[in-house]
């Protein structure tokens, strides 16, 4: 790896499985190298899978099979800034169907427990927008809802 700063996550044994789905899902990623284990460890044996090098949208990140013990939480997320509803759709989507789960706000979480923010950039518009009445109503619109709905928060943001 040429970075300095890499984000390492830890999973169960599947961190090659997690970036090969990113790899697919997200632009600008893909699975760099591959690290088997030089022997045993506490979550494995010698020759599996120990590290996987690969980038989320041009982030570099480090999957480590560290095994069961640090599940992620929430208090981790990649922010993806999507520019229209058909990427937003598609990604959320990716992530749902793929196991999984919605939460509120634009956020889900993959089948790996890891926590995503599928945010369109008319969001972000709308919640810092320079009148704090239409900011207001469209960061209220988006409380309600789990996928974010540009169409709702563009119409929250004019008082419609």
């Amino acid at each position: 790896m040429l970075s300095k700063n890499t984000i390492c996550l830890w999973y169960d044994g599947d961190a090659l499985d997690a970036a090969s789905f990113y790899a697919r899902t997200f632009p600008d990623s893909a699975v760099g190298a591959v690290h088997h284990a030089p022997g045993d460890y506490p979550a494995g044996k010698q020759g599996d899978v120990l590290m996987v090098e690969f980038t989320v949208a041009g982030i570099p990140c480090l999957g480590l099979n560290g095994g069961p013990g640090m599940p992620h939480s929430e208090a981790f997320s990649f922010q993806i800034a999507t520019d229209d509803q058909a990427e937003t759709d598609r990604l959320w989507q990716a992530i749902i169907d793929n196991g999984g789960q919605a939460s509120a706000c634009g956020w889900c979480r993959d089948r790996w427990g890891l926590s995503w923010q599928i945010t369109p950039r008319a969001l972000i518009a709308a919640v810092t927008d320079p009148d704090p009445a239409a900011a207001k109503r469209a960061f209220e619109a988006m409380m309600d809802m789990t996928r974010i709905d540009i169409a709702a928060i563009e119409a929250a943001r004019l008082g419609h």
